[in-house]
């Protein structure tokens, strides 16, 4: 079964390897003419829309300032949203004009707000303050501009001369000082060019009525560079001067009036500074500007196309200009995915109004929250408040109506719309035809919980009673099913492993569901099935869910489970359903396996079938009872297994092992969970008792599975360095990726606290900590904000700071000035916003007080005690400069510090599964050493993801990086440095400037700036490497020997002796700290040690090391292996050298001045011995092939595709390591 599955998506990658050919092959080019320039040539693919010339003709330099033309062919005007390959006459060398169009209001606005952007693109301001999704890179600090020009560049002499190799203090290993400053260096393009000192609307607007019929649109204020004050008509026209001023109104037009048709050609008219610094501007901002990517969009929402390159800030008040969500998300699930073209186009219009609505639901959260939108029942108290805004549905997180009483109330309500998302991210991942979910997403902003949905049609004028047809209203009192609902939901049972079951109703008769109680099926007035409400999509976590009268599995019991926790809503992830589903098909596979071998060795079978499924039904505590099966399971080939599901007499081997792993069917492997099981309210039919028996121990057993098998297996993968988290946000993942939930950080810990290593895991416990701090204190700080109104805001947070961070423990806090505090305190309001506390309970706060509560709730959250305060981060936005915490006088943080409060925003990410499937198939032929076929089908990937995403995202980021490493180990150093920068700009941008990702890839870049010979810029960025682990974790983690190794190397190499021997010394220090001093990487770091003092003449200490390493790959690889005779080829090399000088140091103690001195070989290490060994600690390592290896290694190749195309896979384990042995290593 699992050749032919292999085969056939073999045959579905080759359909698309040439349907990605087809694709791109039929590329043409057409002639571009605008008013003023010459023509030129533009490559376009007939899936593009006419939209994205206009969006590229808006990119260039010469033509960005026009916005309001038409492109137009012999004559005719050309459809904005019509595809290229339906224009009739549109062909290869065909010329396209630019016409310019008549203004109208709105096309005047968006000109000014285009010209506002391009006067603003090079201001970092808007980065700084996170406006409009901008973010902060800083790599070209660093690398002085763009690496691609830096080969260009020509040298002066000697280039090691001109470095200086010098780190800043604060980065040089053992420092104490970490300034905060230098996070943000500055940078020297950002210097204000200046165009105009004032761009504004005039206080003359709206034009009278006599203006407009004069084609005056509005008016525009602005002062000049020279300090001229002009006021200018925006008309139909185009843009001309007028003679007003600022107290007097005269619209006639000045003389001359240099109309135009771009306010940019007026400006360049009226002033010489603007005409000059706009020029420069532009050319620095097409320099910086990311590699243009296509921006596609959609024909089927042209509405949306509208307002996007509108943007006037408010169209969302407007009633006619709101945008039906709700369609939207549906209509693009509806389009067409039978060939690639077709899922491209069909993903990208879902990942483009995914992220459209996403942003229009933050915005309107935080509306919700900061009071500026009308609640739909304001006569309510301010927690039962709805609100809907841009046709989008809000609701706040609280228990209302008591819905969420026997479920833990408020605890309950906020844990709610984060399970329910995930049922959502898991039910459009499944993507079934014809079952659709609403756009979820959820805000968290200034305390509180706000879930935006979009709206089900003709939901709003009618009951939930009358619309539900599907689930339950209550909990499961009453019950409704519908022949569609389960149809549809049967589709989705096995991907998410839901059980099939009946539940009774009201009226105890049996109701058939495919999912939990709570979903609700609700077909809507588009005719459209609905599902919502997902929040118990997957099955209960029962280490948290005490039941009585129910006892867990012996090692949950051991740990202290079950525990009582604030909701009863814990569930399991899914990613821990798939690995115990995982775990129990290889159980499973081994039990069938020995049985059968059994059968065929015994001959008297009952007996010893019925021996082994007893024994083996109790194998999951006891693995080694399964040892044996292991051994013979590395015997079975496809073929034997093949016979268990063919054979009938094996029937009953496959039934028994069925029974032991707990799978619903008899026949084959197939384990599902009923996620009713242990909810209140709910009860099951009569005749499933049995049933409901062994779906309750399979969920025991799968929480077992969590603490048993897949924490130790965490903490195993941090001991070997597989896993090397480096802060709060990389462990959660790590914890994520494995299925564990974050309430067991507690467990996480105590588990590596009792670890006998636990020396080499300290980091991971540090961390541990200092994330286990953090969120006991954001779930303090979330009830704090709550009652504090927008005025005292800033005070409120910088005292929650002071209170948690400062050293000062008189912290108190700043109220406002009396004049600002509101008057209503006398009055009670019920009505107020949900963000509008005016109390000023916040004041009395005490750091004592903050961190006994914050204590309390690691007991009771994480049911972990705290011996030790770590100092965590916060989510607010503070200023950079340097904080005193340690002073006992003076709070660290003032009001003022406090610049902004963001919002914590969760929502679906949509995949572009092609890509990704590109992007996995690459990654398997790299390992499999095809680097060439799987360079291609990454680039293809990174093809597939622009369409996609666009031009920036952190799967491009990743695809980026891979490609890089690729283009290093073929030996195009160039094209891995550019791929590179691509990658690390990515990285600062889409994850953040210390994410520990930037970091990574800031070495990598290192490396192959190093191997392209830029020798400071290396350092640079190895030092901006350095300052950011410190930042985020410090010095005391076991990823700074790698970086401290790097860069103890690369001052090696241009001769800095002293400096290149701290880091590396730092280096050794850490790699024994963590991987013990016997490891083969501590040989190493002994190894580049010793070379430095060599290098010095320091041959004493050099050979100390050298025997050092020497004894350590002795012991560990064994006398005949390669390294031990490097080893000690240089150990004898090292002590000839030590005799040599010896003996001259003697001639001149003899013989005084007059000593013939033999000289001395004191060589600098050649950059090829430096890169060699940056390879080597960086896991590249290159192994040189003879031309016999490359044809018995092709004969091989051969032999193995001959084989696993007839189906015989049976090749052995030694033979495989002997072939990978060949092969250029890339880990």
């Amino acid at each position: 079964v699992e050749i032919s599955m292999a085969a056939r998506s073999a045959d579905a990658e080759d359909d698309n390897e040439q349907e990605v050919i087809v694709i791109q092959d039929t590329g043409f080019t057409v002639k571009i003419q605008a008013p003023g320039t010459e023509p030129f040539d533009l490559q376009v693919s007939p899936q593009e829309m006419v939209q994205e010339i206009h969006q590229v003709l808006m990119d260039r330099e010469d033509t960005c300032h026009r916005t309001c033309f038409s492109l137009q062919l012999d004559g005719n005007v050309l459809d904005n949203f019509a595809e290229l390959k339906s224009i009739e006459g549109l062909q290869e060398g065909s010329l396209l004009k630019v016409v310019e169009e008549p203004y109208t209001i709105r096309e005047a606005r968006i000109h000014v707000r285009h010209i506002r952007d391009l006067l603003k693109s090079l201001d970092p301001s808007d980065a700084y303050n996170g406006v409009d999704c901008n973010s902060l890179s800083f790599l070209s600090v660093f690398t002085d501009g763009d690496l691609g020009d830096t080969g260009k560049r020509k040298k002066k002499g000697n280039e090691l001369e001109q470095i200086d190799c010098t780190p800043p203090e604060h980065i040089l290993p053992g420092s104490k000082e970490h300034p905060l400053v230098p996070l943000q260096p500055q940078n020297k393009d950002w210097k204000p060019m200046q165009c105009l000192k004032v761009l504004t609307m005039s206080g003359w607007n709206p034009p009278p009525g006599n203006r407009k019929m004069h084609g005056d649109l509005m008016y525009l204020y602005i002062v000049t560079v020279e300090d001229r004050h002009v006021s200018i008509t925006a008309s139909t026209r185009g843009f001309y001067l007028n003679q007003s001023t600022t107290y007097t109104f005269n619209p006639k037009p000045a003389n001359p009036s240099f109309l135009s048709h771009s306010l940019v050609e007026l400006l360049s008219q009226i002033s010489a500074a603007f005409k000059k610094n706009f020029t420069a501007l532009q050319k620095k901002s097409q320099k910086l500007v990311f590699p243009r990517q296509h921006r596609h969009r959609l024909a089927c929402l042209r509405q949306e196309l509208i307002e996007a390159s509108s943007r006037l800030g408010d169209e969302e008040h407007i009633p006619g200009q709101t945008r039906d969500w709700n369609e939207e998300l549906q209509t693009t699930r509806e389009l067409s995915r039978k060939n690639l073209p077709e899922r491209l186009l069909r993903e990208r219009a879902i990942f483009k109004v995914h992220s459209d609505f996403a942003a229009a639901a933050t915005r309107g959260a935080m509306a919700v929250i900061d009071g500026n939108v009308m609640a739909i029942n304001p006569g309510e108290e301010t927690r039962m408040q709805m609100f809907i805004w841009n046709n989008i549905f809000f609701s706040l997180g609280f228990d209302v109506r008591d819905h969420y009483r026997e479920l833990g109330g408020d605890a309950a309500a906020h844990a709610a719309p984060t399970n329910d998302l995930n049922g959502v991210r898991a039910y459009s991942a499944v993507d079934v035809e014809g079952l659709y979910t609403l756009g979820t997403v959820v805000v968290d902003y200034r305390g509180y919980r706000v879930t935006a949905q979009s709206i089900i049609p003709g939901i709003l004028e009618r009951e939930q009673e009358q619309s539900v047809i599907y689930g339950s209203i209550d909990f499961g009192k009453t019950v409704v099913s519908h022949p569609k609902y389960l149809e549809l939901l049967e589709k989705t049972s096995r991907p998410l492993k839901v059980q099939h079951h009946a539940v009774l109703n009201e009226k105890d008769t049996a109701v058939e569901l495919f999912s939990s109680v709570e979903c609700k099926g609700i077909i809507g007035n588009d005719g459209r099935h609905y599902i919502l409400d997902l929040l118990r999509t997957f099955p209960p976590d029962l280490n948290f869910l005490p039941v009585e009268g129910e006892e867990l599995a012996p090692e949950s019991k051991k740990l202290g489970f079950p525990r009582q926790h604030r909701h009863r809503l814990a569930c399991l992830r899914q990613e821990l359903i798939e690995a115990f589903v995982e775990h129990r098909y290889l159980l499973f596979m081994k039990m069938a396996a020995l049985q059968l071998m059994q059968q065929k060795a015994n001959k008297d079978k009952t007996a010893a079938l019925h021996d082994t499924s007893t024994a083996d039904a109790e194998s999951e505590s006891k693995p080694q009872a399964l040892e044996t099966s292991e051994k013979l399971l590395a015997r079975i080939n496809l073929d034997f297994l093949w016979n268990i599901f063919t054979d009938p007499k094996s029937q009953e081997v496959v039934l028994n092992a069925c029974k032991a792993v707990g799978s619903i069917s008899n026949t084959s492997f197939d384990i599902r969970f009923n996620p009713d099981i242990f909810s209140p309210g709910v009860r099951f039919t009569d005749d499933s008792t049995d049933d409901i028996q062994k779906q309750k121990q399979l969920l025991k057993d799968a929480a077992a599975f969590l603490v048993s098998c897949q924490i130790p297996s965490f903490v195993k993968d941090c001991l070997d360095h597989s896993s090397l988290p480096m802060d709060g946000a990389t462990m959660t993942e790590a914890l994520h990726q494995r299925g564990i939930n974050v309430r067991y950080l507690g467990t996480v810990l105590e588990f590596v606290d009792n670890m006998p290593a636990k020396a080499q895991i300290e980091h991971i416990y540090r961390i541990g900590i200092s994330e286990l701090i953090t969120r006991c204190a954001k779930h303090i700080f979330k009830t704090y904000l709550q009652g504090v109104e927008l005025s005292a805001l800033s005070a409120a947070v910088s005292h929650f700071l002071n209170c948690l961070l400062s050293s000062f423990s008189d912290a108190v806090a700043h109220l406002p000035a009396d004049e600002l505090v509101s008057r209503r305190k006398s009055r009670k309001r019920r009505n107020r916003v949900p963000g509008g506390g005016d109390n000023t309970t916040w004041a009395s706060l005490t750091p004592s007080e903050l961190w006994k509560n914050v204590n309390s709730e690691a007991q009771s959250y994480y049911h972990f005690s705290l011996q030790c305060l770590v100092c965590p981060r916060t989510n607010g936005v503070i200023l950079i400069k340097e904080y005193n915490f340690d002073s006992r006088h003076k709070p660290a943080f003032t009001e003022e510090d406090i610049l902004n409060i963001f919002p914590v925003v969760k929502h679906v990410n949509p995949k572009a599964s092609d890509a990704f499937h590109f992007f996995q198939s690459g990654q398997a032929k790299v390992q499999q050493g095809f680097l060439k076929e799987g360079c291609e089908l990454i680039n293809e990937a990174l093809n597939l993801f622009n369409n996609v995403y666009g031009a920036m995202h952190v799967e491009i980021c990743a695809c980026l990086r891979l490609l890089a490493r690729l283009n290093y180990i073929m030996g195009d150093h160039p094209e891995a440095l550019s791929n590179q920068q691509k990658a690390v700009l990515m990285s600062e941008r889409v994850l953040g400037i210390e994410h520990p990702n930037t970091i990574q890839e800031y070495m990598h870049l290192s490396l192959y700036c190093f191997a392209n010979g830029h020798l400071s810029t290396a350092l640079k960025l190895l030092y901006r490497a350095r300052y950011l682990m410190l930042v985020v974790c410090g010095e005391d983690h076991p990823e700074m020997a790698l970086l401290d190794s790097n860069i103890g190397l690369v001052l090696h190499g241009v001769m800095e002796y002293d400096l290149s021997l701290r880091f590396l010394e730092n280096a050794l220090a850490i790699n024994s700290k963590y991987h013990g001093p016997r490891s083969l990487k501590v040989a190493l770091s002994h190894h580049l040690v010793a070379r430095v003092y060599e290098s010095k003449a320091e041959f004493r200490s050099a050979l100390q090391h050298e025997k050092e390493g020497y004894t350590i790959y002795k012991n560990q690889v064994g006398e005949a292996h390669e390294k031990t005779k490097e080893s000690s080829e240089y150990l004898k090399y090292l002590t000839q050298q030590a005799v040599a000088l010896q003996r001259t140091m003697n001639e001149i103690y003899k013989n005084g001045s007059n000593a013939s001195i033999m000289p001395l070989k004191f060589t600098a290490p050649s950059m090829a011995s430096v890169l060699e060994q940056l390879n080597i600690i960086n896991g590249i390592i290159f192994i040189p092939l003879s031309q016999k290896d490359l044809e018995n290694l092709k004969a091989e190749v051969q032999r193995r595709q001959l084989m696993q195309n007839s189906g015989k896979i049976e090749e052995q384990q030694a033979s495989q390591l002997e072939l990978d042995d060949k092969l250029p290593v890339d880990d």
